[in-house]
């Protein structure tokens, strides 16, 4: 897939201790406890350590060495090249583990709150212009009706809210994974942001794809360190996928009691990028709760969140999100929750030229022949039965079967009018009452 992507702005790297724009007790907290729990000893190690350029880093040391809190060690290590190693004082150890006790947090140095807004706003998925071409080259192994691009392409580049609706079956979890995949580009991920003296981490494995990063040569005179700051992460536009488990209090901060830090929410994770709501309507909360959740961020790009103590505070919300139902909208939403939901889209089911093409694709994947006969079969004994109503995933669903059979009765991957009635026999349940 070739997506042409525009370069977003990377976060310029700190050049002070005055540019931190943190608390200066945070930070040399922050510089003494990762010094305690991971044992770096040198200036550019501790700089690794807490993702910060090695002058910033050395005005902290001297900061700590200033307060009898960090002493040099007065050795030389061979493998230091040639630094000054340093190590905590006595009563830089008491102020660590003193540290330690009120937040466990140490390593990368948080982005103030401000200062992340900016790069939220560099980088905003707002920014972006998908093109037909974008779409038809992430989507390129689905078949679909022109006229679904015509609707998807303008919501996908407004970067607002989206509702899919439809029967089962019909690819709309393809059709958001498609959308993700045509945004294409990368961003700037915080390992962890402050607000109010607080924590809270942002950048997780599981919701994020790093880019790899570029290895400086020691050979080279053009140097790539220090292009951006390095308490973000490079990372592909994160998606957040949740289905029928997704509850309210998952759109909450994340408080650890024993590390005593926060871990942001799932829509934070996902800034710059998109926000998918699978199955809406599975979920322990009626779908006009969750909705209402999110009227706020939808309206305004901000959302609020709260800390333990209370404190209510604004966040930026840089989300695309995708609702995406087995349900008619009326059903499970109000007028005004239906009017705060930029683009409703309907996801019908393939008509019958589609259908055969769907069906002639995953044939052709899976090394299944094609037998005239036997589709015929189908189109007029099978799908009569059904009021002729066709969905995407049953071409999958009967080859997978046939292919099964086969396998069982030792037979040539093939398709017959019998292969054709046992496989349909598995599509549908019978309508019957049970005895008990």
């Amino acid at each position: 897939m070739n997506i042409e992507t525009t370069a977003v702005m990377a976060p310029p790297a700190p050049r002070s201790l005055e540019q931190m724009r943190l608390p200066m007790v945070m930070m040399r907290d922050i510089l003494l406890k990762t010094i305690f729990r991971q044992n770096v000893e040198n200036v550019s190690e501790i700089a690794k350590a807490i993702c910060l350029p090695v002058p910033v880093t050395q005005e902290l040391v001297d900061l700590a060495r200033g307060q009898k809190l960090l002493e040099a060690t007065g050795t030389l290590h061979a493998n230091s090249g040639g630094e000054m190693g340093y190590q905590l004082t006595d009563a830089g150890k008491a102020r660590a583990l003193d540290a330690l006790s009120q937040s466990e947090y140490y390593g990368a140095m948080p982005v103030p709150m401000d200062v992340y807004a900016e790069q939220v706003k560099r980088q905003s998925i707002r920014n972006l212009q998908i093109t037909r071409d974008q779409l038809i080259g992430a989507m390129g192994h689905l078949i679909l009706p022109e006229s679904l691009l015509d609707h998807l392409g303008p919501a996908v580049s407004a970067g607002r809210s989206i509702l899919m609706y439809g029967p089962p079956g019909n690819g709309k979890s393809s059709i958001s994974n498609g959308i993700r995949d045509a945004l294409g580009d990368r961003i700037y991920v915080p390992r962890a942001i402050e607000y109010s003296g607080q924590v809270i981490t942002v950048y997780d494995p599981i919701v994020h794809s790093a880019a790899e990063e570029q290895q400086d040569d020691p050979h080279s005179l053009r140097r790539n360190a220090g292009r951006y700051d390095t308490r973000y992460v490079m990372c592909d536009r994160p998606t957040v996928v949740t289905g029928g488990e997704l509850s309210l209090d998952m759109l909450d901060l994340v408080y650890n009691p024993t590390a005593r830090t926060y871990q942001a929410p799932l829509q934070l994770k996902s800034s710059g990028g998109v926000f998918i709501v699978d199955d809406l309507g599975r979920q322990a909360e009626p779908p006009q709760a969750l909705v209402n959740r999110w009227i706020v961020p939808l309206e305004e790009n901000r959302d609020i969140l709260a800390l333990q103590s209370g404190e209510k505070f604004e966040v930026p919300f840089d989300t695309l999100v995708i609702f995406s139902t087995n349900f008619h909208p009326n059903e499970i939403f109000d007028k005004a929750a239906l009017r705060r939901i930029f683009f409703k889209i309907k996801i019908d089911g393939p008509c019958q030229e589609d259908f055969l093409k769907i069906f002639a694709l995953v044939a052709r994947k899976k090394g299944l022949p094609l037998d005239e006969r036997t589709l015929i079969y189908l189109l007029k004994e099978k799908y009569p039965a059904i009021d002729n109503e066709y969905a995407n995933y049953q071409p999958v669903f009967l080859i997978d079967q046939m292919m099964a059979i086969c396998d069982f009765e030792g037979i040539p991957y093939q398709m017959t009018p019998e292969l054709i009635d046992r496989a349909w026999a598995n599509m549908f349940v019978k309508e019957e009452n049970i005895v008990h």
